[in-house]
């Protein structure tokens, strides 16, 4: 019988973060700890095994908040700065683990290879930089992390192919605007969906409240946790009321075991 995987919330904000920096918005201005949300990622742990998915630029601060002390990979869903930019920041992992795992598309590296050039230098490479061991991953081909095995799915943000992730019975999925059938069938039986849900009003390449109920709808796990929520979705007390029962929004720090 496999472990129990431990999901921690390291962040649950959108790309600017709650609250947004200059912002006189309500819920910028809320003194609820749920609406303070870092950039996306979350920790997943079992055993002696930490996995994070998603290395934004609030990656140092999340952490330093879980007293992570080891990381034995990265999985990256696509090269935007709120899901990359804490590249970096992976350098005392480094230094005490020697190089870290990172599983990406092949196009994700490509982006990294220019925006994070003096990490993959070959030669004259600057000492104290941070060194990866990369592993290029797609949708079409399960891989494996620790001892669990790992199916990729593929959703679009907006025209964008993305990579989620089913651990067991569990998904995270997000910057989804929509997801093809031939994806939506690998999720079938989940009982754990953790999904994108930006505000209430459309937008062009993510889903709002409505669409992300849809689909949940559409997919049927026992228990769904929203995530990649802006200031517009409005206070994490007020939106937990017309959520249906079996759909909550997550925050950042919240842990859940499956």
């Amino acid at each position: 019988m496999k472990s129990t995987l431990t999901i921690t919330f390291l962040g649950t904000g959108t790309s600017q973060g709650i609250p947004v920096i200059a912002s006189n918005h309500p819920v910028c201005k809320s003194n609820d700890p749920r609406d303070k949300r870092l950039r996306v990622s979350i920790l997943v742990s079992w055993e002696h095994y930490n996995f994070v998915i998603d290395c934004g630029p609030d990656f140092r601060q999340q952490m330093l908040r879980e007293n992570c002390i080891k990381i034995d990979g990265i999985l990256l869903t696509h090269e935007h700065s709120d899901h990359t930019a804490g590249l970096d920041d992976i350098r005392p992992f480094c230094f005490k683990q020697g190089n870290i795992p990172f599983y990406a598309h092949k196009r994700v590296f490509e982006n990294l290879y220019q925006r994070f050039s003096y990490i993959f230098e070959i030669t004259n490479k600057y000492p104290g930089t941070p060194t990866i061991d990369e592993n290029e991953i797609d949708k079409n081909n399960p891989f494996q992390i620790g001892d669990r095995n790992i199916i990729p799915i593929e959703v679009l943000h907006g025209k964008l192919p993305v990579l989620g992730f089913k651990i067991d019975n569990f998904a995270y999925l997000t910057d989804v605007k929509t997801i093809e059938k031939s994806e939506l069938e690998k999720l079938k039986g989940i009982e754990v969906l953790v999904i994108n849900a930006l505000r209430h009003e459309k937008h062009h390449s993510h889903l709002n409240l409505p669409e992300a109920l849809e689909l949940i709808e559409e997919i049927k796990p026992k228990k769904t946790y929203i995530t990649h929520i802006s200031h517009l979705l409005g206070f994490h007390k007020e939106v937990e009321k017309i959520l249906p029962e079996n759909v909550f929004l997550a925050y950042d720090n919240l842990k859940i075991k499956i």
